[in-house]
């Protein structure tokens, strides 16, 4: 049990670094796309829970030590959810992907007006759909580019493993 426990969170730290190096580096100014690769893999790879886990602690990271606004929460944590969510009900990137496009693209979109409402203290700039462009564009071109890596991805036997592991294939 303990050797599982490790490998579980090695995995998972190696997902996490992996979202917090790449999301800066592939990003688009009010889109962070990579973020949305990482969430439709990690929902395949991780399922819901430490999919989950991960895009909190990438954007807690990326808050901290990047200076990026809580829309790092609002956005990646409620497509990862979701990502995993649907993949682990319907099997399939494809259900991920939807899964990606509803948490990020609408859910987080629409959570992040209040958010930063609250954060930036005013009311006259934003209105509600003002991230929802954003986000499900980002979702889409990300989910697009997930499709791409699994598609060489899920022939590689440590990837097998590691969606075993996690039991994120559906039963």
């Amino acid at each position: 049990m303990k050797q599982i426990n490790l490998q579980r969170v090695t995995y998972l730290s190696m997902m996490i670094a992996l979202d917090v190096v790449l999301s800066p580096l592939f990003r688009i100014e009010g889109m962070a796309p990579m973020s949305s690769v990482m969430n439709v893999l990690a929902g395949v790879l991780l399922g819901p829970v430490y999919g989950t886990v991960m895009a909190l602690m990438c954007a807690l990271i990326r808050m901290t030590l990047l200076g990026i606004p809580p829309l790092a929460l609002t956005g990646a944590v409620f497509g990862a959810f979701f990502a995993g969510l649907l993949y682990r009900w319907r099997g399939g990137i494809g259900w991920s992907m939807l899964g990606e496009l509803i948490g990020t693209g609408l859910i987080g979109s629409l959570l992040s007006y209040p958010v930063m409402v609250w954060f930036t203290g005013s009311q006259q700039e934003l209105y509600w759909l003002i991230y929802t462009p954003r986000f499900i564009g980002a979702a889409c071109i990300g989910s697009a580019m997930a499709w791409l890596i699994w598609q060489r991805a899920k022939k590689i036997p440590l990837i097998q493993k590691m969606q075993t592991l996690f039991e994120a294939r559906r039963v």
